[in-house]
């Protein structure tokens, strides 16, 4: 097998470039035809206890960064993803995101988003002490996101989609953090981890605090798209027929289970309380958490990277294979690379009783169909 590696001058190993297509030009009609087509094969995947579904996700290089400023911009820009991806061969329709930054939270206490040069947006944190979010709160210093200039735009963004589509392409939540991540955003990272021992009270206040200003922000969200939202949204496979919500999770590996545990697994399993599950995603190796995300009281399906072209150090498949198997719980794994490599991975994760969807990206529709083939056909030999 030729070695490969990852590749460093790719702003976005995900991305995909598109031509962008204005919503006035893009039929809406056949892609729900499209998306219509593939919700009975979702739907039968939910409902078995084992199974195998194949997704490639094609990520409009630029959405997640500066481009999404501009929703009409960004709106182009997926439209013109939603276009290509139907030339690719895959059981999971591709949807759109009003995807504007993650740092949503900091507005609440008045921190504006930073834009850089081709960055996506920053804030920055303006806590030293987790009691200081508290009492910041406690004093009326804090409004909800959907009050904020950052999260009024946020909606408005939706609302823009959901005009130009008419309900007839799936749209998700804009990317969600777990009140951890949540928190970075309102303390330096250091300073958070600093407070998990030196005042794990407050800290566990100020996660509760993070987790129902994400609810209400989710609620407002959730009226705009209505029966359009695609679950869990982000970076999982998603569809209408799907459960949970996806939340990114990635401080979570630098911490001791018994540790998020104490201080912030309920306030995830909260928020999976509000929408139907939880789902778990964080970057990097995270096999150490297997058993804590397995044990989520609410958990419908965790996401991974499994090859080096997607992640500079991706995730062992033997560890999450045998792990996950059985367990009900979906697998939702990204594999960037042509149809040799990311077969390598699959079959490594795939094992009886398993529910797992292949992320897929190939280059070109041909390389796409001969990797879903081999997918499915590796699936059919195990029944």
């Amino acid at each position: 097998m030729k070695e490969v590696k990852f590749d460093t001058t790719l702003r976005d190993s995900q991305g995909t470039e598109v031509v962008p297509v204005e919503p006035e030009k893009f039929d809406l009609d056949a892609y729900a035809d499209y998306e219509a087509e593939l919700l009975d094969r979702n739907r039968a995947f939910v409902d078995a206890d084992q199974g195998l579904l194949v997704y490639r996700r094609v990520r409009a290089n630029g959405v997640f960064y500066d481009k999404c400023r501009d929703y009409r911009e960004s709106l182009a820009l997926q439209l013109g993803a939603l276009k290509s991806s139907m030339a690719y061969k895959a059981d999971i329709a591709n949807f759109l995101e009003p995807w504007y930054g993650i740092g949503y939270i900091a507005s609440c206490f008045g921190s504006r988003y930073i834009w850089l040069p081709e960055q996506a947006p920053s804030v920055h944190a303006k806590f030293d002490s987790a009691q200081a979010i508290v009492d910041a709160y406690k004093a009326g210093n804090c409004v909800p996101i959907a009050e904020t200039p950052e999260g009024k735009y946020n909606l408005e963004m939706i609302e823009y989609f959901m005009d130009k589509t008419k309900g007839k392409v799936p749209v998700s939540f804009s990317d969600l953090q777990s009140p951890m991540n949540m928190l970075t955003y309102l303390l330096p990272v250091t300073a958070m981890f600093e407070e998990i021992y030196e005042d794990p009270d407050a800290l566990d206040e100020a996660a509760s605090i993070c987790t129902d200003l994400l609810i209400d922000f989710m609620k407002e969200q959730e009226k705009l798209i209505g029966g359009a939202l695609a679950k869990p949204g982000h970076g999982f496979a998603s569809s209408r027929v799907f459960h949970g919500v996806g939340l990114s999770d990635d401080e979570s590996i630098m911490v001791s289970e018994p540790t998020y545990n104490d201080l912030f697994k309920a306030y995830d399993e909260r928020i999976g309380d509000a929408f139907d599950g939880f789902v778990y995603h964080s970057c990097g190796v995270w096999a150490q958490k297997i058993h804590m995300v397995l044990t989520y009281r609410n958990i419908r399906a965790a996401d991974g990277a499994f090859t080096i072209e997607t992640d500079p150090k991706p995730n062992n498949p033997e560890d999450f294979g045998e792990a996950f198997a059985g367990s009900g719980v979906i697998l939702n794994a990204r594999a960037v690379g042509d149809a040799e490599h990311a077969f390598d991975a699959f079959q490594k994760l795939w094992k009886p009783k398993q529910k797992l969807i292949c992320v897929t990206y190939c280059k070109t529709p041909e390389e796409q169909e001969k990797l879903y083939d081999m997918l499915h056909e590796m699936e059919s030999a195990t029944r």
